[in-house]
């Protein structure tokens, strides 16, 4: 038995949790000094550098159907991230993970087709319309540009997960998300190269911390999680993923929300784990951001 089989399964996942959202606040500190392009490039290019430096992916002997499948994969992957930092630039990270996670507990609920689920999903779109202050906000003061990108962020997390599931099929252990990360920086290189003269070593420090905090860490963890851990479970650790953004917003950033916002991140939380635990084994769910 290695170490890491003597950790108890939920506690990998909610480790991999608050090391994604702890990368997520580390990143919000970057993205007012080389932009959302630069940031995610950078994350990308540590992050695929690692990968393939450990999974050491075969580039040769796959299909026509696999490569094209990975290669969407990798687009999702580059552009959920993208949009996703990009509403850190005008949202508190807890408020955009909250508003990402509709797409992927939309996803949960259409596949599952439970009755139940579909109130899940209303009481979490009425906790979006809370921790986006859109009762107490004029119309045309609220963060347009930020909810709007943390909406695109989660279509493209859903979009994720199926192909992470297809992709998975396609290829063996990391292979594919390996090489789907060489997608995934290609697809956002044009929007952070002009960032390029800008990376000095501070930033690049930063980066090597959002790339292992947000990708490498998080990533095994919930490989090695998931041997072990039954898909209820994990569904339900995952849907506290909200809750571990706002904390990371506080103590990186001191971001603190209202009590209405609060109260919205609860009923996502709670929607969440109803639609990823209750329904798990019909609903597929995997780490975004």
């Amino acid at each position: 038995m290695t170490t890491a089989d003597r950790v108890p399964a939920p506690v990998l996942v909610l480790g991999g949790i608050v090391s994604v959202q702890f990368g997520g606040a580390l990143a919000a500190t970057l993205v007012p000094s080389i932009g959302a392009g630069g940031s995610v490039v950078l994350r990308l290019l540590f992050a695929t550098a690692l990968l393939l430096a450990v999974v050491r992916p075969r580039w040769r002997g796959h299909s026509r159907r696999a490569w094209a499948t990975v290669a969407a994969f990798g687009v999702a992957l580059g552009l959920m991230n993208f949009a996703f930092y990009g509403s850190l630039g005008h949202l508190p990270i807890g408020v955009a993970v909250t508003i990402e996670f509709i797409g992927p507990l939309a996803l949960a609920a259409a596949l599952s087709r439970r009755v139940l689920d579909g109130v899940a999903v209303l009481a979490a779109a009425g906790g979006v319309v809370l921790i986006s202050e859109a009762l107490h906000v004029p119309l045309g003061e609220l963060e347009w540009v930020g909810i709007l990108l943390a909406l695109t962020a989660g279509g493209f997390w859903a979009t994720y997960i199926v192909l992470s599931r297809r992709t998975g099929a396609e290829f063996p252990h990391l292979e594919g998300l390996a090489l789907a990360m060489v997608f995934a920086t290609a697809v956002t290189l044009p929007f952070g190269v002009a960032s390029v003269p800008q990376w000095d070593p501070t930033i690049l420090a930063k980066g090597l911390g959002i790339a292992v905090l947000s990708s490498v860490l998080p990533y095994s963890l919930e490989l090695l999680a998931l041997r072990r851990l039954r898909a209820q479970v994990f569904g339900i650790l995952l849907s506290l993923e909200p809750a571990a953004a706002a904390l990371a917003g506080l103590v990186v950033l001191g971001q603190r929300l209202a009590p209405s916002q609060l109260l919205g991140m609860a009923l996502v939380v709670v929607a969440s784990a109803i639609v990823l635990g209750l329904g798990a084994r019909k609903a597929p769910a995997s780490t975004g951001s």
